[in-house]
């Protein structure tokens, strides 16, 4: 059924794959009516993440970031759709990069680059950043979630690595990166990082969006690990379909900075993006649906249960 499902859907994505822009983009305007007015796709938790992030606007600024976010939002999916057989360059036109001299320059000095991205539109484009390398001596690649339909993890596959970049699951980053290294290989791999992690992923909290948040620290210990450059790619709208990147290095050698200091630079730097383009990050998720509360009643709960269990087996 699955596979019928995802053949259906590849015909539709053929169809409006074809489309030339300025269409694609009419079709992203009825959507969003639909999305928005119609079905209210998860309106009440973009709202509520809204409001907490930020307090100090009043409820018709909201409403405001709202709507233009989730025109955004359309114009993102179809955005992904079209990616799919973008030529090199279309896609170099849609995504300017900034700063990329920059690592260059430390790669000649030894330096690979591990890449700070947050989910700000349109971070599918990020992949292109493959066009600006010679392949046979850099390894570029982003690492991802495997999606649960595997006929739809395959064709994002196909469409995130078609200009050279490879997609790599989470669970395989590392042994991705020392691989490449064997192979004398600088790499630049970057990490979509502002996710939320599971429970027991948790290893450090930070203050964003007014917000006490869970966050990922695994980026910066492989950095730190492979004595690598940090960057973080601060992400603007040029104009409806045209972004542009600009690469800000965080730290030249990662190992030199203090633990947790280069992701809390990250979302400083990340929160400093979405003030100013607030519309392009992604409010959809309950970023913020794990608390420190809870988190420490589990952590007390789960002690105690390694504790009692200490003490019965020292009993028996």
């Amino acid at each position: 059924m699955k596979a019928f499902l995802y053949y259906i859907a590849l015909v539709f994505l053929f169809i409006l794959n074809r489309l030339p822009f300025f269409l694609l983009y009419f079709v992203s305007d009825v959507f969003y009516l639909i999305m928005y007015y119609a079905v209210r796709y998860r309106r009440k938790v973009v709202r509520e993440n809204l409001v907490k992030s930020f307090p100090a606007k009043s409820l018709k600024e909201i409403k405001s970031i709202e709507r233009k976010f989730y025109h955004r939002l359309c114009d993102f999916f179809l955005e992904i759709i079209k990616l799919h057989g973008l030529s090199e360059k279309e896609a170099r036109k849609r995504l300017e990069f900034v700063g990329m001299d920059r690592i260059h320059e430390l790669m000649e000095q030894g330096h690979s680059a591990v890449v700070y991205i947050g989910h700000m539109f349109n971070w599918e484009l990020m992949n292109s950043v493959s066009l600006y390398f010679d392949l046979d001596k850099v390894f570029v690649g982003e690492v991802y979630h495997t999606l649960r339909n595997k006929y739809f993890d395959s064709l994002m596959r196909s469409v995130r690595g078609q200009y050279g970049a490879e997609p790599i699951p989470m669970k395989n980053t590392l042994r991705r990166i020392l691989k490449a290294e064997k192979d004398n290989k600088m790499f630049l791999v970057g990490f979509v990082a502002d996710q939320l992690p599971k429970w027991e992923a948790i290893k450090h909290w930070v203050d964003f969006l007014n917000q006490d948040t869970p966050v990922f620290v695994g980026t910066e210990k492989i950095a730190q690990r492979c004595h690598a450059a940090i960057y973080y790619t601060h992400m603007e709208r040029v104009k409806r379909g045209h972004y542009r990147v600009c690469i800000e290095c965080l730290a030249e050698d990662a190992s030199l900075l203090p633990e947790n200091e280069a992701t809390e630079l990250y979302y400083k730097r990340l929160e400093a993006n979405i003030n100013e383009y607030p519309e392009l990050w992604l409010w959809t998720h309950k970023r913020w649906k794990r608390t420190r509360e809870e988190f420490e009643d589990r952590e007390r709960r789960r002690l105690e249960t390694l504790k009692a269990r200490a003490e019965s087996n020292t009993a028996g």
